[in-house]
């Protein structure tokens, strides 16, 4: 999606930029995993196919990628934006008014697991979602196994509407009501801005 292509979202742990052609060996590299390839419900990919599709994704207006950097490792000069990417979160609209938007997120980098880098990420674009895209309601489609996303969706606010026996993943929703704006907009109000190529740096940190 062409609109987010030099938006990025700094918060107190991650920094959120789009994707872009220099993040795609890295991108590929995850998708190697077994692992990842399920919980994702992708397919391997060559690396001249994950460079297609991510041409393919920035130019379709129903998919918003941003790649979820590690904050604490970008503030660090000596540190490449490359080495800093933990993982991924998507916004994919299958309704015409753009109304309705599935949303995912993948942290990728096991030693980025379990910091809270998922949640401020995933609060991050849900807000950015409503306030910009005009979200009304969120859709997560989830692997039946994998509990630690499911267990985010749901503190979140997402409540189960199905569960699929044959694709083995479950179903959650939110309906963005005037509750949960307000709910985003103080979660989220430390959340800063910028242009794409930005860099954060530690004496940043006081403005967050």
């Amino acid at each position: 999606m062409k609109v987010n292509s030099d938006t990025v979202l700094e918060g107190r742990k991650i920094v959120l930029v789009p994707y872009r052609k220099e993040h795609v060996p890295r991108y590929h590299d995850w998708m190697q995993s077994p692992e990842l390839l399920e919980q994702t419900a992708s397919e391997r990919l060559t690396l001249d196919q994950e460079y297609e599709m991510q041409q393919s994704w920035f130019l379709d207006e129903n998919k918003c990628t941003f790649i979820i950097l590690d904050r604490n490792k970008w503030v660090h000069p000596e540190v490449t934006e490359i080495e800093c990417m933990a993982g991924d979160v998507n916004l994919f609209f299958n309704d015409s008014q753009q109304e309705v938007s599935e949303i995912e997120i993948m942290i990728a980098e096991p030693s980025c697991r379990r910091c809270g880098l998922g949640r401020e990420a995933l609060l991050a674009m849900m807000n950015y979602g409503v306030t910009c895209l005009g979200v009304k309601k969120y859709v997560a489609k989830i692997g039946c196994g994998n509990e630690p996303s499911s267990a985010l969706f749901r503190k979140l606010g997402f409540v189960e509407i199905s569960v699929s026996e044959v694709f083995k993943e479950v179903t959650l929703e939110m309906q963005v009501t005037q509750s949960v704006k307000q709910q985003l907009t103080q979660a989220t109000s430390y959340i800063r801005h910028h242009k794409y190529p930005y860099r954060p740096t530690q004496n940043s940190d006081k403005n967050l």
